[in-house]
């Protein structure tokens, strides 16, 4: 039996309470819609009512108990449907994870891997023990055992690995809303990625094509999808907000153009320079003169 809490999913979201990791029991937030957002933490949910989830470009809609995966670079929305739900969740860090071994191998298994399955379907059997795992999370989180982190992530290993025992959930569909939720995700994805704020890190996903390669869906699907919902062509999206940035960076850094090209993923100076005065009608150079 779960243990009696009042407190809404929504109070919990934002807070990890424990170095990187939060565990805790959740109710139903009536009829709410979790709209798309951007969260920095991966979630496991396991979650008994009806509710209708929209992952990517794709929609899955249940009734029953479930193992949800969510990855910090999926947006997700999430309507709960029935008026019953409860079930428990635990949020953690890359950080708080990555100090186990074989870490970046479960993080990368296909529940949370981009263009995977993030929905398992759950027995009474399972619940009764996946039940069991988290109640043992949420009272070691509160206890004062000198190794309680490590204990907390072989109980992670342990949710993750039993599931990879399991058959997914196969009845993800494409909603008749699924271009709007790519875009959704796309923009995110897009987003997130600034600002820069090192050049030890420079900008990824650059193209139409590496977006798509991301998200595991065609690149031509991906460019209808955007254009059809936006009104304006992929790389219109990437193209206007990598010129953002670099203008942010001229006005704002001490860098020079040389690293703000590196920062924002170009192989030298002069391509730089020639993406910049196509889209501008000007130079880096002559941006930064402007400002001072």
């Amino acid at each position: 039996m779960e243990k009696e809490n009042n407190r809404s999913v929504s109070e919990f979201n934002n807070e990890l309470k424990l170095k990187g990791f939060n565990a805790f029991q959740i109710e139903a937030d009536g009829s709410a819609t979790k709209v798309y957002s951007r969260k920095d933490f991966y979630k496991i949910c396991l979650t008994t009512g009806r509710s209708k989830i929209h992952y990517a470009e794709k929609s899955y809609e249940q009734e029953g108990t479930i193992l949800f995966f969510g990855n910090p670079h999926i947006p997700y929305s999430w309507e709960t449907i029935s008026t019953t739900y409860v079930g428990y969740t635990i949020l953690f860090s890359e950080e708080f994870f990555q100090k186990s071994e074989r870490s970046e191998s479960l993080l990368q298994s296909s529940f949370f891997k981009i263009g995977g399955t993030p929905v398992l379907k759950i027995t009474e059997e399972q619940r009764a023990f996946l039940n069991t795992v988290f109640l043992k999370m949420i009272d070691e989180q509160e206890s004062d055992y000198q190794f309680k982190d490590e204990l907390i992530r072989n109980y992670i290993s342990l949710i993750v690995h039993e599931s990879l025992k399991l058959e997914p959930a196969e009845d993800f569909e494409q909603g008749k809303n699924a271009a709007s939720r790519l875009t959704s995700v796309f923009l995110e994805l897009l987003e997130r990625q600034f600002p820069i704020e090192t050049i030890d890190s420079p900008l990824k996903l650059k193209t139409a094509q590496h977006f798509a390669q991301y998200l595991n869906v065609h690149v031509n699907y991906l460019n209808r999808a955007i254009k059809e919902v936006t009104g304006k062509p992929t790389t219109a999206h990437i193209t206007e907000r990598i010129v953002n940035e670099a203008k942010a960076l001229l006005q704002h850094t001490d860098w020079n153009i040389s690293e703000i090209a590196l920062a924002l993923g170009f192989e030298s100076p002069t391509y730089f320079n020639n993406f910049f005065k196509k889209n501008t009608g000007t130079n880096p150079k002559k941006v930064r003169l402007d400002l001072v």
